[in-house]
């Protein structure tokens, strides 16, 4: 397929920059695949739609506060570090991305918090990308504690552009089920999930389980190419746990209903699948990049956000839901003012 036919107008009063009051009170879209039907409720009733032995997988990444703002050593410039990913526990070198990255060259040191953490370039990786070290004498978990001291909450850049992250969004740009440190975005298809919500799931008989899969920003970065096939996804580290590949495998033998929380659940499962058809118990990287035509070897349903125009996330929905009707229900998300992007309303493909 190509980029252009993932175009379309959207509103920017349609992108949400907040949270809904309550999580579990955001609009809900339910496309049926096989009547090509919309319906409108919202997120509490997805509980009708699961049945005793019905499976949902959820991402438990959690997201760190990426977002470090700090100073330049002798002039005092003022710039903005976001850390992407840990290359070196023992050594804390991180991939980073800088602004401005023209002023910040290999031997600079950075400073944050008034010298709290000490940080030295050591690499050029991109044009705004750096490899940095942070230099801490104290124990790992002081140093991880001073992260998230000092960070901030690393709201993707189309709501960072709005409004700067407030202390409210510490909790809310996470899901109830985030456990294992390493995200810089959100599962935001799972967000709107609360305590109350999923007891009601599990007394139906409907069984949670969990994948990780570290979400990196290669979700928001613009595709250059007409051409998808030419398009490199960043690899992202994601695990499959024993017990979750086998009430999947319960799942697909019992012809149940397989729900994939959001995007990155997809690739973690459709990155792990055996010869045979099932999932297998998997930790490794993946730069799987879904768009049709793509035959899914283990989701049946896809729970997941409004995505942006143009974006890896819709292609991968798309790709889910057929063309056709996932644009025409894109269509009528903004006819019906439905909130986009990650802190807005959700889409339940059956």
């Amino acid at each position: 397929m190509k980029l252009s036919e993932f175009k379309f107008d959207l509103p920017s009063s349609l992108l949400a920059t907040h949270p809904t009051k309550e999580r579990e009170e955001a609009r809900l879209m339910v496309v049926r695949r096989d009547t090509k039907t919309i319906e409108h409720r919202t997120f509490k009733d997805i509980v009708e739609y699961f049945d005793e032995g019905d499976l949902m997988v959820v991402n438990d990444t959690k997201v760190f506060p990426a977002r470090l703002y700090g100073s330049k050593e002798k002039t005092g410039a003022q710039i903005e570090v976001f850390l992407l990913r840990e290359l070196n526990a023992k050594e804390h070198l991180w991939d980073v991305l800088v602004d401005p990255a023209r002023k910040i060259r290999v031997g600079n040191k950075l400073f944050f918090g008034d010298g709290q953490l000490v940080a030295e370039v050591v690499d050029n990786t991109t044009s705004r990308g750096r490899t940095i070290r942070f230099l801490h004498q104290k124990d790992d978990q002081e140093f991880y504690r001073t992260i998230d001291r000092l960070g901030e909450t690393p709201l993707p850049k189309k709501i960072h552009q709005l409004r700067k992250a407030e202390e409210d969004d510490r909790e809310r740009y996470q899901t109830i089920f985030a456990e294992h440190k390493g995200a810089v975005a959100a599962p935001s298809a799972a967000l709107h999930f609360t305590k109350p919500l999923v007891k009601r799931l599990e007394i139906k008989g409907v069984n949670i389980q969990k994948i990780t899969l570290h979400i990196g920003l290669g979700n928001f970065r613009n595709i250059e190419v007409e051409d998808l096939t030419k398009h490199k996804a960043e690899s992202e580290n994601y695990s499959v746990p024993e017990a979750t590949a086998e009430a999947v495998n319960e799942a697909l033998r019992e012809k149940k209903r397989i729900c994939a929380t959001g995007i990155s659940v997809v690739k973690a499962m459709e990155s792990s699948v055996t010869a045979d058809g099932f999932l297998k118990p998997a930790n490794g990287w993946s730069d799987k990049f879904i768009f049709a035509p793509y035959e899914f070897k283990i989701p049946n349903a896809l729970l997941t956000s409004f995505h942006l125009p143009e974006s890896t996330p819709l292609m991968t929905t798309c790709a889910f839901g057929g063309h056709e009707i996932i644009m025409e229900a894109y269509h009528t998300a903004i006819k019906e003012k439905y909130r986009f992007f990650s802190y807005g309303d959700v889409m339940l493909i059956l």
